[in-house]
């Protein structure tokens, strides 16, 4: 419960969280997007045709891959930069405490977890050009693969980072501190997380069927968040979750769309690895961190009562 509890380290008030989610917005989806804007009126004909694409996606303009990557990260660092402003002068706390319930950000937390996630989502990539290689083009472009690797190393995690922060951290001690239930908490932020990922082209194409990914993906974030009382695990898997994604294979109906070293041109459909996933590579994880740093005490974290700790000093709880 330690996590959530930070919340109440600065102004918890209602009108704050209002106040820093409407600064959030316009940080990610007005100024954020003026780059991206900008380079798409260059690169469109005419109004019309700008227009026509604003309706769509900039990217049929003909936007370089990793050009547009970056225009697409940069809205998010708008959005992750208004959030540390609204918690630093609008909550009155520490940037930290929005991450962690540890005193700093434990570092080794996010790797081990990017590592783990990492090296699984190689693995199915593998197992999946064993299953049907002729589902696969090789696409491998030297300069322009380079360009994508620093930039999604280096750049991909502020996106993974902000939708972290935001859903994991922000909402979850938000939601925690409203409804005293660490479950209300949990359920409400995976469930936000996949509605918001419902305007995904893999969803358009799917269906809503597809939503059980996005919902069951949230679920998992946020045991992460709650059993290890901080976000590095979340923030580690969905860096490792979206990088694989952009590095190792695209397809013209994800919403990745680079220069990967794979293009996957088959049939999108309903099948064995949209649940897989969920069913079994996710309580596997579970697992794996229960046991690398010894969980315990899970229908308490995961439904307990969210109790105001009392406060002794300036510094100092008691929960």
């Amino acid at each position: 419960m330690k996590f959530i509890q930070k919340a109440y380290t600065g102004n918890n008030d209602w009108w704050a969280y209002l106040v820093t989610l409407i600064f959030l917005f316009i940080g990610w989806q007005f100024v954020g997007v003026l780059p991206l804007v900008g380079v798409a009126y260059y690169y469109s004909g005419n109004m019309n045709e700008f227009l026509i694409a604003a309706n769509d996606n900039f990217a049929t303009l003909g936007i370089n891959s990793n050009l547009y990557l970056v225009l697409i990260i940069i809205s998010f660092l708008f959005g992750l930069l208004s959030l540390f402003a609204g918690i630093k002068f609008i909550h009155k706390r520490t940037i930290t405490s929005l991450i962690t319930s540890r005193e700093k950000v434990d570092w080794s937390r996010f790797f081990y977890s990017f590592f783990v996630w990492g090296s699984i989502g190689i693995i199915m990539l593998i197992i999946s050009y064993a299953i049907s290689p002729k589902d696969f083009v090789w696409n491998f472009k030297p300069i322009s693969f380079i360009i994508l690797v620093l930039v999604s190393f280096f750049l991909l995690p502020i996106q993974t980072s902000m939708e972290e922060l935001l859903f994991r951290g922000y909402l979850m001690q938000g939601f925690g501190t409203w409804f005293k239930k660490s479950a209300v908490a949990l359920i409400l932020t995976s469930v936000i997380f996949g509605l918001l990922h419902g305007l995904n082209p893999e969803v358009q194409k799917l269906g809503y069927i597809s939503m059980v990914y996005y919902i069951g993906t949230g679920l998992v974030l946020g045991i992460f968040t709650l059993m290890d009382e901080g976000t590095e695990l979340s923030l580690g898997f969905h860096a490792a979750n979206n990088i694989t994604a952009a590095v190792l294979v695209t397809a013209n109906w994800t919403v990745f769309q680079t220069d990967a070293l794979f293009i996957d041109t088959s049939e999108p459909s309903v099948g064995w690895e949209m649940f897989v996933p969920v069913l079994i590579l996710y309580p596997i994880i579970l697992y794996i961190f229960s046991k690398k740093y010894n969980w315990t005490n899970w229908q308490e974290k995961l439904m307990g009562t969210i109790r105001k700790p009392i406060e002794l000093n300036e510094n100092e709880f008691i929960a």
